[in-house]
């Protein structure tokens, strides 16, 4: 992509939000979602990947990436983005790529188009433990200003044990894939591994693939997907996107990525709280989650 492509796609941007503000959010079979998928929901749910494609799925601020010549939903097209005219969705994006492509998503495995598991498409899977990720989805929700307001964070906190954000449950969204991976051949990793062991992690990705590539490559990817690289990325650290729609004077979109954060943030009763809660939420399953490394 040309720095001009770049350039436009930037306006088109600024173009289309100039105008709005935050969107509401709508239940799409119970799963609270932005309004623009809400009304698109019927174009993502009939979606038909090709068997090559591969899904990566997340909840949202839970996974990491990098590149530094394509911005990078442009390179791996979000799958239920919709953005006002003239910016094209994710779909849009899609059927201009020729397969395999690598497609996002933060939807919880029962929204996830069931073309993906009957054409038998590889997935891969990265959780990030409770108290991180949502000391992340605040901040991120604060600069992002298509979502709604989070409000200040000692009422985020129960928003969030509520499954209220968009995207809906942490809980229900981590659990979902963990049930079905083995059935759907879903390859679930933690990013507390991934920032303690990257190398190990990047090899069982490239094992799951069926690929071969040489220990000098596997570094190389490893250095070039760590946070600090991503973080200094305009492609990857959405700088390129217009504060209109990210403001990030309010917070960088890659803020710290450490595991342990949580504790900057949360109070000693606010995490006896959320630890009570957490493990009714989540006693009928056993994830090897870490909130320290």
């Amino acid at each position: 992509m040309s720095e001009e492509e770049k350039l436009s796609y930037s306006e088109a941007i600024k173009k289309a939000y100039a105008s709005v503000s935050r969107f509401p959010l709508f239940p799409v079979r119970g799963i609270p979602l932005m309004s623009l998928i809400a009304q698109n929901w019927d174009s993502i749910w009939a979606f038909r990947p090709e068997p090559s494609d591969l899904l990566i799925a997340t909840y949202p601020k839970a996974d990491a990436e990098a590149c530094k010549r394509v911005p990078t939903p442009l390179r791996s097209p979000f799958l239920e983005s919709f953005n006002p005219p003239p910016v094209p969705s994710g779909l849009d994006l899609l059927k201009e790529m020729d397969p395999p492509r690598i497609i996002k998503t933060h939807l919880p495995f029962q929204l996830v188009p069931p073309g993906f598991w009957e054409n038998k498409c590889k997935a891969i899977y990265v959780a990030r433990n409770a108290k991180d990720n949502l000391v992340s989805y605040y901040h991120f929700d604060c600069m992002n200003m298509t979502q709604p307001d989070p409000g200040p964070w000692e009422g985020y906190i129960p928003k969030f044990m509520r499954g209220e954000l968009a995207w809906g449950s942490w809980y229900d969204h981590v659990k979902g894939y963990w049930m079905k991976r083995e059935k759907k051949n879903i390859l679930y990793l933690f990013y507390e591994d991934m920032k303690g062991n990257p190398q190990r992690e990047v090899e069982r990705i490239m094992r799951y693939l069926d690929l071969s590539v040489s220990d000098e490559i596997i570094s190389q990817i490893v250095e070039l997907t760590s946070f600090k690289n991503m973080k200094e990325n305009p492609m990857a650290n959405y700088s390129w996107i217009p504060a209109v729609v990210f403001d990030q004077s309010i917070s960088p979109f890659m803020r710290k990525g450490e595991v342990g954060d949580w504790r900057n943030h949360f109070t000693p009763e606010q995490s006896k709280m959320f630890d009570e809660d957490y493990e009714k939420q989540m006693n009928d399953v056993n994830i090897p989650f870490r909130t320290l490394i």
